[in-house]
């Protein structure tokens, strides 16, 4: 479609980039102002709250993803989500390591990139510590324990997709937007807070969309892409080191847009304020959930928002095997820092 679009000057690349920008300027801003979080939801004081703003945010994108495919707009069959061969083990054990890491961090990525946009530097930290060991994952040191770990596969054929299980896409689509939702109302959230957490969840299919059909050109192709946080912060680390050599894509510019919009929305309506680690203990448990979370976001593949917000949209059984182990490993290290509370370390 992008070549009936008149662009003469700009290429698909650079517009996804602008894309980019855009949706996450829509993010960060949305997402500070209803403190968006899978770790909150999960195990955070305001718990019920919390999974009633996420799961809005699900429900919107799986509605509109499904819209979108029903529409002809975007198909997955050749997507990495839909891949017949399962690698349960990469993504059991990633899971487990990104849910652990994002309980020492106190917040999965997404959340960490919005707080960095507020001055908080020791979410910044783990950024680039995130990116550093996500990068050695895919292509570094650590590439063999992935490959390893992803040759272990189970052949799910057709039923990789929750759209080939009985009852078809449609079915499957009601079952978790009825879900969603129903825990949502009873979450007790201002509607106003709901209707943010419906425009994050709308940011998924509108990427999807954008760059899967508006920008497609199949002489200029790019990949298309949703909201994600592991290949894009590997692209992005990559990207400031050797931008003379790389262009940015996708991932910088969402990165770049979701910094901006925190900022602006922490600015604009309070919360911006410079915060460092307090203690030496405290800076050991970030910097290990940071390397826990760069190696499990790949082996997982994706984070909370790359394999749950947007890969579930998909109907992937992968993605949402990837989302519940996630969890489980959010909830086993949630339990073992409560085991041990006099090696705990200080509060984040």
């Amino acid at each position: 479609m992008f070549e009936s679009l008149g662009f003469e000057n700009v290429t698909p690349q650079q517009a996804s980039v602008l894309l980019a920008v855009l949706v996450g300027l829509l993010f960060g801003v949305f997402g500070q102002i209803t403190r968006f979080c899978f770790r909150r939801s999960l195990v955070g004081e305001d718990r019920v709250s919390a999974a009633g703003v996420w799961l809005t945010a699900l429900a919107f994108a799986v509605a509109g993803t499904q819209a979108s495919i029903a529409a002809g707009w975007i198909t997955f069959d050749d997507h990495r989500f839909m891949s017949a061969e399962l690698p349960y083990l990469a993504i059991a054990v990633g899971g487990l390591m990104f849910g652990a890491g994002m309980i020492l961090t106190r917040g999965c990525v997404s959340r960490l990139t919005v707080l960095a946009g507020t001055g908080n530097l020791r979410a910044l930290l783990v950024l680039v510590v995130f990116a550093v060991v996500a990068h050695a994952t895919i292509k570094g040191v650590f590439a063999p324990f992935r490959v390893a770990l992803g040759a272990v596969t189970a052949d799910l054929g057709s039923a990789i997709s929750l759209a080939n299980w009985p009852g078809g896409s449609w079915f499957w689509t009601a079952v978790i937007v009825l879900a969603a939702l129903g825990y949502a109302a009873r979450s007790g959230n201002r509607a106003g807070m709901l209707v943010m957490a419906a425009v994050i969840g709308l940011l998924v299919p509108l990427a999807w969309v954008g760059t899967g059909f508006i920008l497609f050109d199949e002489f200029d192709p790019i990949a298309m892409e949703s909201l994600s946080f592991t290949a894009p912060s590997s692209d992005a680390l990559f990207w400031v080191i050797a931008n003379s050599a790389i262009p940015a894509g996708f991932g910088v510019g969402l990165l770049g847009g979701v910094l901006a919009g925190a900022a602006l929305a922490s600015l604009t309506f309070g919360g911006f304020a410079w915060q460092s680690f307090e203690t030496p203990a405290q800076t050991g448990r970030y910097l290990a959930g940071a390397a826990l979370m760069g190696v499990g976001g790949v082996l997982a593949g994706g984070c909370t928002l790359g394999a749950g917000l947007s890969g579930v949209p998909t109907l992937s059984v992968a993605a949402i095997y990837a989302i519940f182990m996630i969890a489980v490993g959010g909830l086993a290290m949630q339990a073992a820092l409560k085991v041990a509370p006099a090696q705990r370390p200080a509060h984040g």
